[in-house]
């Protein structure tokens, strides 16, 4: 039966500081949606039926317009042909968004005297941001989704390389969108389980029920005339973040707009979380804290900056709705609003002491003064309100823009005592996103040593800090002198069997990675390293068979065609392989190893004109090898 009546979204938009406690036991939590197994989303349309004119108001708000279809009323990109190119200097290749009717396709290419030698064309599905900031692009097939490598910067009205793809780092059309990244930037999407980066349904924003929770207990209460008056008593059947203390309205908030590193507990995923919890029942999140850090923010770094407020630190009572109506877009905010909540705790005598043309001259705006925007060091081309809020000292801050940051140590966020295990999972987290530095490896070989009660010797944590320091040998030696330990965890198992196939054990490897793809057979990274073990024992049939399964999954890998080139090589199958090989090229133009065997190919079939220029495509790739350099002057 269609739902008719729901409770509207009462959304948090900036971030305020907690004060961490020890979590309260779910029983205690009195929010029958959130304790009820059986409570279920019910959609925002539902929510809209009794709430319209909030869902009217908050659709127009930087989560209502979190995330959309790509359509040109979403997009907020300048598309003028002097603008609407991206070259990656480190990859030469360039990117060129573009419409063709209503729908946007992105170009990759590449030039060479003046001639395109490689040509790709994806289409965009979604478009991630409000455009206040910023319009990201998001690829999709077959329910796999993938962030496309360019974005529009609005504040600079400039297309540029999306966050995380300069500096040679650029993953093209292969960035996975996992959970993390879509429960805060969406709705509650349907991940697929047993994947990386597959849904089943993904909605288009951030909706009602992500801060008020599931609402059919809600909606079955109303329709059953099951009436609160809620200006005496409180609605449990949904919760009302307004009604929530003021850490637990924080944590509610911290949940997006802390951008860390989330470390999950054991058993738990980025959608169990649910509003008037405590975020740390669900994950504990860090931040690198660096010396000199006065400027160094990034851009969803709301609660880190707001906790070094003397507001918050002072009044111990501030949570971000003290300031936000979270219905209601920041941009159609009166600036009087913002000014009333100021001056609510600063009364007339110690209101702002600065000379009266420097008020007039920024309209007597508090937030001008002292939160001002501030650059980002995760977003380029963006600026963001500061929500450290102090009385600026320009003498200290262009000092401090010029000194380098030292790292100082991991801080968590939501929970003042995090166990050993969890502050190592921390520094792996970082070096695996961010920085690769050997001393955060060592960081976590510490912390998981000063453990209590150790959990096993085949110690999952343990062998991701191996596997991450290059150790392949000692792993290999630890789980051949546990062999009786049963391994569950599926990262854990493909780490083992990749690590045992770096060492050319591929009996061993292949083992331990059929057992991860039958726990996640929709990570397709981990059938890709099946696939290829299965190609070293010269078990062509499996092998083919983890192939095939890929490209109908994602006709989009480069790696799988290439393998599937390479078994129809093998069996003499010369015109497949080269139709692979082909789109192999296609999909990543800097493949080697196709672009060698492909010239192999065309060798022996005396198509020598074909054969020079692929050679010297790979040996511009790879200037070192010898045998592509041979093949060349054998010519």
């Amino acid at each position: 039966m269609k739902q008719s009546l729901a409770f509207i979204l009462f959304t948090i938009v900036v971030v305020s500081l907690i004060q961490c406690t020890t979590a309260n036991k779910q029983d205690d939590n009195p929010y029958r949606n959130v304790n009820n197994p059986d409570a279920h989303y019910v959609g925002m349309e539902t929510c809209k039926t009794c709430h319209a004119s909030i869902y009217n108001s908050f659709i127009k708000t930087g989560m209502g317009q979190s995330w959309g279809l790509a359509t040109r009323e979403k997009s907020a990109a300048n598309f003028s042909p002097s603008k609407a190119l991206v070259y990656d200097t480190s990859n030469n290749l360039y990117y060129k968004p573009y419409w063709r009717n209503d729908s946007l396709y992105i170009l990759e290419f590449r030039m060479e005297r003046q001639d395109t030698i490689h040509r790709r064309e994806e289409y965009v599905h979604y478009i991630v941001g409000s455009g206040q900031h910023t319009n990201s692009h998001i690829t999709e097939i077959n329910g796999y989704l993938h962030q496309a490598p360019i974005t529009f910067y609005t504040q600079k009205g400039k297309w540029d390389l999306a966050p995380g793809f300069e500096s040679g780092n650029n993953s093209r059309f292969d960035r996975k969108i996992e959970p993390e990244c879509i429960t805060c930037h969406n709705g509650n999407s349907t991940w697929v389980e047993g994947s990386l980066n597959k849904y089943s349904q993904v909605p288009l924003g951030i909706d009602c029920e992500r801060c008020h929770g599931p609402g059919s207990i809600h909606v079955n209460d109303k329709q059953h005339a099951l009436i609160v008056d809620t200006s005496t008593n409180i609605d449990y059947s949904i919760v009302n973040p307004r009604k929530l203390s003021i850490e637990k309205q924080n944590n509610l908030c911290q949940r997006c707009h802390l951008q860390g590193i989330s470390v999950l507990n054991d058993g738990k995923t980025f959608y169990d979380f649910k509003p008037s919890q405590l975020l740390q029942q669900t994950m504990n999140t860090f931040m690198p804290v660096y010396s000199e850090d006065e400027n160094n923010m990034i851009m969803a770094s709301h609660v880190e900056r707001m906790k070094q407020s003397r507001c918050y630190v002072v009044s111990q009572n501030m949570s971000c709705i003290t300031c936000h109506n979270p219905h209601i877009s920041v941009k159609e905010t009166p600036v009087k609003h913002f000014n009333t909540q100021c001056q609510s705790c600063h009364s007339k005598e110690h209101l702002c002491k600065a000379p009266e043309p420097l008020q007039a001259a920024n309209q007597h705006n508090c937030i001008q003064c002292h939160m001002p925007k501030n650059k980002s060091i995760d977003i380029p081309h963006v600026a963001v309100t500061d929500h450290r809020i102090r009385v600026m000292n320009e003498e200290v801050s262009t000092k401090q823009r010029h000194q380098v940051a030292q790292f100082v140590r991991m801080q968590c966020y939501n929970n003042n005592h995090p166990d050993s295990r969890t502050i190592a999972r921390s520094f792996l987290e970082f070096y695996e996103r961010y920085v690769n530095a050997a001393s955060f490896l060592d960081s976590a070989m510490w912390y998981l040593g000063q453990q209590e009660n150790p959990s096993k010797n085949l110690d999952n944590d343990k062998i991701r800090t191996l596997f991450l320091q290059q150790k392949f040998e000692a792993i290999a030696t630890l789980v051949s002198s546990n062999k009786k330990e049963v391994i569950k965890d599926a990262w854990t198992l493909y780490r083992i069997g990749e690590s045992f196939c770096k060492i050319n054990n591929y009996q061993q490897g292949v083992t331990y990675l059929e057992q991860a793809c039958k726990s996640m057979p929709y990570a397709l990274d981990f059938q890709i390293k099946l696939g290829t073990a299965y190609v070293q024992l010269s078990q062509l049939d499996r092998a083919k068979k983890v192939f095939d399964f890929i490209v109908n999954e994602n006709p989009k890998s480069a790696l799988a065609w290439f393998n599937l080139g390479y078994i129809a090589e093998q069996k003499q199958a010369i015109h497949t392989a080269e139709m692979a090989y082909l789109k192999s090229i296609a999909l990543n133009p800097d493949h080697e190893q196709s672009l060698i065997n492909l010239a192999v190919i065309y060798y022996n079939m005396l198509n020598k004109p074909k054969v020079k220029p692929l050679l010297l495509r790979a040996l511009r790739i790879n200037p070192t090898n010898s045998k592509t350099k041979a093949m060349l002057e054998s010519l």
